[in-house]
């Protein structure tokens, strides 16, 4: 695969990641992933692994997460 290949693969990849939202807050998520991803025609399997370490709290939010969700 080209570099020209790949980047064209990750921006297909960030463009159907941005499709999935969370239906409690307005922001997209990465749930559903593997599914969706598997809808890009260069992809032939995708496996998700989750973690839960270390565990998440809202100080590992970007400045710009916490103002579109009006934590600012």
């Amino acid at each position: 695969m080209t570099d020209q290949e790949l980047e064209k693969l990750g921006d297909d990849i960030v463009r159907i990641l941005k499709t999935i939202f969370d239906p409690e807050i307005p922001v997209d998520i990465y749930v559903e992933v593997e599914e969706k991803i598997k809808t890009i025609e260069m992809v032939n399997n995708c496996e998700v692994e989750i973690t839960f370490e270390p565990t998440w709290t809202q100080e590992m939010m970007s400045e710009e997460a916490k103002l579109e969700l009006g934590m600012l």
